[in-house]
């Protein structure tokens, strides 16, 4: 029979609650089951990496795959390793920040201000939601033919995003339109609103966006292989793509190297993470 809390709410019986924390602990383990391979075979001679389940046993563990790389990455002939990571971090900044702030400006335009047409365009932009990438990456290409190899062109078309407008939209639309017209009454304007009152208010979906877009850029790979040539403007993900196919392969290296492509992401996530559930949090129970 089950019991109840002082706030009156349910209160689930030891038995259930111990039986939902071993089934999450199972699933959690198995999705991360891909990550620990990883980890452990950049520690591996290639010749171990390969080797099935005995992949996770903790055998031969160094960090000489680490160094290997370093060390290949380190000349004017094969580029920098340093150099490759700097500009994904650039462009994942401009993108990132650039994002935030058009992105929430436009979805504050769309959710709190009352203009002729606001309805159409905002339909316009859950239609954008539907279209990917790849359907226009090869129009942009010609497009922008003649600014291939230089770093603006490889930021400025993921800028404006309409998931995240559509993302801010919603979170905006939770706030209390009382708090607005409080602002109203005492002078402030649209502007003066929007960066003094709904973007405090609103750092859980900030965060959220920030991440998601930060993922998403990171991992870019198809607009770098359509628009670079010049290995001195590479960003990481196309350079690891270069380093995997030498051959003959050195899985420990090519490990090691997916190691340090994705431990900037593991870094963002861990400072952002509370404002992120508190977002995704606020999205389940108000949307």
């Amino acid at each position: 029979m089950s019991t109840t809390t002082s706030t009156g709410m349910p209160r689930r019986q030891p038995l259930r609650r111990f039986l939902d924390y071993a089934v999450l602990s199972v699933l959690a383990f198995v999705f991360a089951l891909p990550v620990i391979y990883l980890f452990l075979g950049s520690l591996k001679p290639s010749d171990e990496v390969l080797d099935g389940l005995s992949g996770f046993l903790p055998t031969h563990l160094s960090f000489d795959n680490y160094s290997a790389v370093l060390d290949a990455l380190n000349s004017d002939s094969t580029g920098y390793f340093w150099r490759f990571m700097g500009i994904s971090l650039l462009l994942a900044f401009v993108v990132v920040t650039g994002g935030l702030f058009v992105n929430s400006m436009a979805a504050y335009g769309l959710s709190r201000l009352k203009w002729r047409g606001r309805e159409a365009v905002f339909t316009l932009v859950l239609l954008l939601m539907l279209v990917p990438f790849e359907s226009v990456a090869v129009p942009l290409f010609y497009m922008f033919n003649d600014q291939r190899n230089t770093l603006p062109i490889l930021a400025l078309p993921f800028i404006a995003n309409a998931f995240s407008i559509y993302q801010f939209h919603t979170f905006f639309r939770t706030i209390p339109p009382s708090i607005e017209e409080a602002a109203r009454i005492d002078g402030a304007g649209p502007w003066r609103t929007f960066f003094a009152i709904i973007v405090p208010m609103s750092k859980p979906a900030f965060a959220s966006v920030a991440i998601l877009t930060f993922l998403t850029q990171w991992g870019s790979f198809l607009w770098p292989v359509l628009m670079v040539s010049d290995p001195s403007v590479r960003p990481l993900p196309l350079e690891m793509s270069v380093f995997q196919g030498q051959l003959p392969p050195d899985w420990g290296q090519i490990l090691a190297f997916g190691v340090l492509l994705v431990l900037p992401v593991l870094v963002v996530f861990a400072f952002f993470q509370r404002w992120f559930v508190q977002g995704v949090a606020s999205s389940a129970v108000k949307g």
